[in-house]
């Protein structure tokens, strides 16, 4: 058997695509392929070398968008570059431009541009695919959010989920941007909606996000940090305690706010010292949090006050 024809075929695919004006892809082939970058598989997720994912992941979201030219409609495909440019963009430059604030506040501003860039991008391709299932609903969606998206069933799960996450980021990224800041009641409507129809998805991801969320949450009463809480037990209960994210939101968003560097320690330490070989479903994005984790425990001393020593006697 010829193990090379799949890699030479996926080339030829890509440049038939990139040809545009020459040529078409056969539907077909088309569908296929995209099927194929849809279904996703462990190829990534089990990676040991993130930098040879960040290096990669460029030409596979190209490769979706090459294809998506010629089936706008394919609904795994835009499922997948959804999720794509949103893991790309927080994991390979948003990271990295936290990295470089405190030496290059210039550099650090265009990596976040950049990522902000890459989030809304990763959104249009969720509403794109939501639309698919549901006609109309991306132009209804500032309206009645709430109400629009009671058409979504379990299916349309993992599309609510990423346009959320996609949102919410370039939201985040954009503290100078009424117009985007805006949209954060149709984050929460989209995030609500999933946690209601599927609140395990993914082994606890919407958990996940909303420890983070419900610290910032508008208009509800109570203590934020208590919700938090149950999202991140929840989150933790779903994988097993296996992921190293749930630990790091707990700490970025509660700890951080409430200024309790020991659990803040204790936790990035918990997250350092999962075994990354033991689940290898979440290899890469444990080594991405681990990473993480590294500089935000070098950096302790900027994000929290400093305890002051008991006066001597």
């Amino acid at each position: 058997m010829n193990r090379t024809l799949p890699l030479r075929l996926l080339f030829a695919g890509f440049l038939a695509a990139g040809l545009g004006g020459c040529t078409s892809m056969n539907k077909l082939a088309v569908n296929k392929l995209g099927d194929a970058l849809a279904s996703g598989g462990t190829a990534f997720s089990s990676d040991g070398d993130p930098d040879l994912v960040r290096d990669a992941a460029p030409f596979s979201l190209k490769l979706m968008e090459s294809l998506l030219t010629e089936n706008p409609r394919h609904a795994g495909l835009l499922y997948a570059a959804a999720s794509g440019f949103t893991q790309y963009s927080y994991a390979f430059v948003q990271q990295e431009a936290d990295a470089l604030e405190d030496r290059d506040h210039s550099a650090a501003a265009n990596l976040r541009a950049r990522a902000r860039g890459l989030y809304l991008r990763g959104r249009d391709y969720g509403l794109r695919g939501l639309e698919v299932a549901h006609p109309g609903l991306a132009a209804s969606l500032r309206d009645k959010p709430k109400a629009v998206l009671r058409a979504c069933q379990p299916a349309d799960v993992r599309l609510l989920y990423w346009t959320a996450v996609s949102w919410a980021a370039a939201i985040a990224s954009s503290k100078d941007d009424p117009t985007l800041i805006a949209d954060l009641p149709i984050v929460e409507a989209l995030i609500d909606r999933a946690l209601e129809l599927d609140e395990a998805y993914d082994r606890g991801a919407i958990h996940s996000f909303l420890i983070s969320y419900e610290m910032s949450r508008p208009g509800v009463s109570g203590d934020p940090a208590a919700r938090s809480r149950q999202h991140f037990e929840r989150a933790m209960s779903l994988s097993g305690n296996a992921q190293a994210g749930p630990l790091l939101a707990y700490a970025e968003a509660v700890c951080i706010q409430r200024q309790d560097r020991a659990q803040f320690q204790s936790l990035l330490q918990q997250a350092l010292a999962i075994d990354v070989n033991a689940r290898p479903e979440f290899r890469l994005i444990n080594l991405v949090m681990q990473r993480r984790a590294r500089w935000l425990l070098g950096r302790i001393d900027e994000l929290f006050l400093p305890v002051d020593s008991p006066a001597s006697p």
